[in-house]
């Protein structure tokens, strides 16, 4: 018979992740869970997060008020989180297990015993093909798979109804999933009265540097975009392995002149980025949700974005910004160039931008995922 536990107030909750916000491969996934996890720990509760290690890591930190493990490379980290977790679970008695899925699973169910909240910013699916090699594309596919077996009756936390949707078609009961959308930092992200738009008009891509990202996309709508508004300045924030492509592109198009590759940006300079464009463009095949259209949006700037899974939740297509096709270059150039061209229209969407980033913050965030954690550890493990 399965020991019944006592209500719990402050719980000890054990996450798993692939990083940590210190790890300088950190993106979207580790941002999300990190803002929450940091609010818990506020909270009084007992966080551990193990994950993996990089060059001049420690193997242990504390931050936030959060402990941190790190263990193994990037590259194998999912089989060495099986006995980090068994390690943690010897060491303490944790109530619930959080584990968040990004790329592969660590099937913590079958190693544990104790409540599992399965947190996913998106799956990959058939998208990870257009990233890299076949190989490593199918391992990465095929371990998605057995998700709809291993962990059918758990319960999930997701951050759009287009994840949603993407698990319920893989068989998660609906009943399962929670959507609780992302947040962002208010007293960073807003508007500043006192900066003013850049002279010239200017679009901004700001943003891991990667080929599922569809940056090339804005690059082959740029040519038209400068024949029909001369001055105009696209810049490409942040690094990546696809940069030295886009680079390379840039050039054969003759963009030498109105493209700028800054690279990988300070807050303080991401923040002025923001606030200074007269757009951002988000042309990504699939994102679990596009946190960079809602920071835009708080700091007073419309969201250009494909219509794609994920970007469709965070732009409120005609009022935070405009949604285009995926892929679509000659669609996206002649948004661009409307935003350009016509001051109405631009701020009536940067109206509408503030307004709607105001719905979204991380303490309302953290405080849903919270009740959804104590329900988790009410209701136990699933038959």
């Amino acid at each position: 018979m399965k020991a019944i536990r006592p209500p719990v107030t402050d719980l000890r909750i054990l996450a798993v992740n692939w990083q940590d916000p210190k790890n300088p491969l950190a993106g979207g996934a580790e941002v999300h869970l990190w803002e929450n996890l940091k609010r818990f720990a506020a909270d009084g509760h007992s966080i551990t997060l193990v994950c993996s290690s990089f060059e001049g890591a420690s193997g242990e930190d504390h931050y936030d008020g959060i402990r941190v493990m790190r263990r193994g490379g990037r590259l194998y980290f999912n089989y060495v989180a099986p006995s980090m977790v068994r390690a943690e679970i010897a060491r303490d008695s944790y109530d619930v297990i959080l584990e968040d899925v990004n790329k592969i699973p660590f099937y913590t169910p079958l190693y544990t015993d104790i409540p599992v909240l399965v947190v996913i910013p998106h799956l990959f699916a058939t998208t990870v093909f257009r990233e890299i090699n076949f190989v490593l594309g199918t391992y990465i596919y095929l371990a998605e798979q057995p998700i709809r077996i291993f962990f059918r009756k758990y319960p999930y936390c997701v951050i759009s109804k287009s994840t949603k949707t993407d698990l319920m078609l893989r068989g998660i009961p609906g009943k399962n999933i929670e959507v609780i959308e992302c947040g962002i930092d208010h007293n960073l992200y807003c508007v500043d009265h006192s900066v003013q738009k850049y002279d010239d008009p200017t679009a901004l891509y700001l943003g891991r540097v990667k080929k599922y990202k569809g940056i090339q996309h804005i690059l082959r709508a740029w040519p038209e975009v400068v024949s029909k508004v001369s001055k105009a300045k696209l810049q490409i924030v942040g690094d990546g392995d696809y940069l030295e492509t886009l680079r390379s592109l840039s050039i054969k198009l003759g963009l030498e002149n109105s493209v700028e590759f800054p690279g990988f940006v300070s807050t303080q300079s991401k923040v002025e980025r923001l606030r200074r464009a007269h757009c951002t463009i988000y042309p990504s095949m699939k994102e679990g949700w596009g946190l960079t259209n809602i920071e835009a949006n708080a700091c007073g700037t419309l969201a250009i974005a494909a219509d794609s899974p994920g970007l469709r939740d965070s732009v409120d297509d005609n009022s935070s910004g405009i949604l285009v096709p995926y892929g679509d270059a000659r669609r996206l150039a002649q948004t661009v160039t409307n935003v350009f061209t016509d001051k109405e229209l631009r701020k009536r969407l940067e109206q509408g931008a503030v307004q709607w980033a105001a719905r979204f913050d991380w303490n309302t965030s953290a405080q849903k995922m919270l009740s959804l954690l104590h329900d988790v550890v009410k209701r136990g493990r699933p038959s």
